[in-house]
């Protein structure tokens, strides 16, 4: 059973109320609203499968050109199945979110992230998105950033699951299924992902191939961590 620091890690973004609202306009300020959140990630990193940082505060070991060092670089492809903030809908909204965890988050500072939202999304569905992932990730980031808006492709089947950032000029992730028994897609119950009270259950895929192609972060990682799961969250489970 993970302890509660383990419980506060993350493998994504934002302690957002604390630190989007400095990023995103002001009128994004609007977590009194009620929300619910649920949604579907294709989601990768870079530690060997399965990824360590959901049973530990520290990650892998990773081999690098500079000697090794601990760190888990992940590549999130969220896809909202249903949603709302408010009178806002939140549904069909997609964003990608890049980052690394560092070398430990035992005390719940995280090293990096880059959310990007798809093209067309508006400054109300960000809010509500905002509110929402600063709930089920809450960590504190040590540099944050919101990328620039770009078209996200997000594509998914039972034996493969595919997403690309701007054409996969900025990011790309390609999970295959890993064969559990009975010819089903091998699967995690019971596990929490980070904050959030509900999932469906990790569906174990490697990843082909995991890339981030943007600024002095870029990484690309093939073989490691994949999965797809479902998240849900609603403002009412923070009475409960």
């Amino acid at each position: 059973m993970r302890n509660y620091k383990t419980y506060r890690f993350t493998c994504f973004v934002l302690m957002v109320l604390a630190v989007l609202m400095v990023a995103l306009p002001a009128s994004f300020a609007t977590g009194d609203k009620d929300w619910h959140f649920n949604g579907t990630v294709i989601e990768a990193c870079s530690c060997p499968m399965f990824c360590s940082c959901y049973f530990n505060t520290e990650p892998a070991l990773n081999h690098t050109e500079h000697g090794a060092e601990h760190f888990c670089k992940f590549t999130m492809a969220y896809k909202i199945n249903k949603g709302h903030q408010g009178d806002t809908d939140l549904t069909g909204v997609k964003f990608w979110v890049a980052g690394d965890l560092g070398a430990s988050w035992k005390n719940g500072n995280t090293e990096w992230a880059i959310v990007t939202f798809q093209t067309g999304t508006t400054d109300a569905q960000k809010a509500g998105v905002t509110t929402a992932l600063s709930h089920i990730f809450p960590v504190k980031w040590k540099s944050f950033e919101v990328g620039e808006d770009a078209e996200i492709e997000w594509m998914a089947t039972e034996d493969r699951a595919e997403a690309k950032l701007a054409g996969g000029a900025k990011a790309h992730i390609i999970l295959n299924r890993w064969q559990g028994m009975g010819g089903k897609t091998g699967e995690f119950k019971n596990i929490a992902y980070f904050a959030a009270p509900r999932n469906s259950g990790f569906k174990m895929m490697p990843n082909e191939i995991e890339t981030w192609k943007t600024g002095d972060k870029a990484f690309t990682f093939q073989g490691t961590t994949g999965f797809m799961t479902t998240v849900d969250m609603a403002s009412d489970d923070l009475t409960l």
